[in-house]
């Protein structure tokens, strides 16, 4: 009798239905809670690497303009050849020796970096002096073509609009930039 109790033991060792839909249910409760906090982290990955791309090409502009002792552009581009005044910058961007000073790639200007469009659900929208090209000079200040300081606030946002999650990229005159939450009190933007 003692050999059938041990063996029916074993037998007994393992859960019940019970507790695997208890179980179930917990990590149902857990992952509902985990996966949109999970994919609002994917977004603001995604939504600072877009702007630090950005970013990067402007210090980028603004360096090769300093080490030249010339114009660099920054411009929209749709095909990473030419400039473009529609649309935003989100279709992409291009840099350029401006050696017209006319903010458009012209005969003879090399393109130094291009960068293709942004991801399909963010936009990159600037304003005023920084609708559509962002160009520094030799002193690695940013100029106005015709002259002028040149500063502004671009805008970046995702499916979820303007507001905590957007990012501003503020252009000062003196050709530094900053990032910030959209909604900041510093920042001048009100929309994406």
């Amino acid at each position: 009798m003692n050999v059938i109790t041990k063996t029916m033991k074993k037998a007994q060792t393992g859960f019940s239905l019970v507790e695997l839909m208890i179980t179930l249910v917990v990590a149902a409760i857990i992952l509902s809670q985990a996966v949109p906090a999970f994919m609002t982290m994917l977004q603001n990955n995604r939504i600072s690497t877009q702007v630090n791309d950005y970013v990067t090409a402007l210090n980028i502009s603004r360096s090769e303009a300093v080490k030249r002792g010339s114009r660099i552009t920054i411009c929209k581009s749709a095909n990473n050849t030419g400039c473009t005044t529609g649309g935003g910058w989100q279709q992409g961007w291009i840099v350029f020796i401006d050696t017209n000073n006319d903010a458009s790639v012209g005969a003879g200007e090399e393109i130094l970096r291009t960068h293709g469009p942004l991801n399909s659900t963010i936009t990159l929208v600037g304003a005023g002096n920084v609708a559509n090209y962002i160009s520094f000079v030799g002193t690695g200040y940013s100029q106005l073509i015709g002259g002028g300081a040149q500063n502004g606030t671009l805008v970046m946002c995702d499916g979820r609009g303007f507001g905590s999650s957007a990012r501003a990229i503020v252009l000062s005159a003196s050709g530094a930039t900053r990032t910030a939450a959209a909604d900041d009190a510093t920042v001048t933007a009100t929309s994406c």
